[in-house]
């Protein structure tokens, strides 16, 4: 938890525009098709999605995890691999604990807040169709090659 704490402070970035969001999507596609993975993406500005692009192998499945994860990232200003975990130091059921639908929230790795310097979160993105550490993964280390 300690290290996604520090992981996520480290990717406050100066600015962020559609354009911004559309360069990340961009890239995450980019890598994921270099790795033939199977994946979902969404990058939102807000709550808008400004970037959406499903890979071979995905499923339509894949369109509502990446939207679901978006929702944990921007309501909890937290990863949804953070949320996730905190819950299950816990042992508390995330929907439960929070009173939150399932259908509209997924604490699963996967979907990243978007977080301006002074400003806070601004959006989020989110990758689905691998295991939800390695979802993670990609949309940080993706993040963090734009900075």
């Amino acid at each position: 938890m300690d290290e996604l704490a520090a992981e996520q402070a480290g990717l406050v970035l100066s600015s962020f525009d559609l354009e911004m969001a559309w360069q990340l999507g961009r890239r995450i596609r980019e890598i994921a098709a270099e790795r033939r993975l199977p994946i979902g993406i969404e990058v939102s500005h807000g709550a808008t999605p400004a970037f959406f692009a499903l890979l071979p192998g995905a499923t339509p499945d894949n369109l509502d995890w990446v939207r679901r994860k978006r929702a944990v990232a921007l309501r909890f200003h937290q990863s949804s691999l953070y949320m996730r975990l905190l819950c299950e130091n816990k042992s508390v059921d995330f929907h439960d604990r929070y009173r939150l639908p399932r259908e509209d929230f997924a604490a699963s790795g996967g979907g990243v807040p978007i977080i301006i310097r002074g400003v806070g979160v601004v959006g989020a993105a989110a990758v689905s169709g691998l295991p939800d550490v390695e979802d993670h993964q990609l949309v940080v280390s993706t993040l963090r090659g734009l900075l």
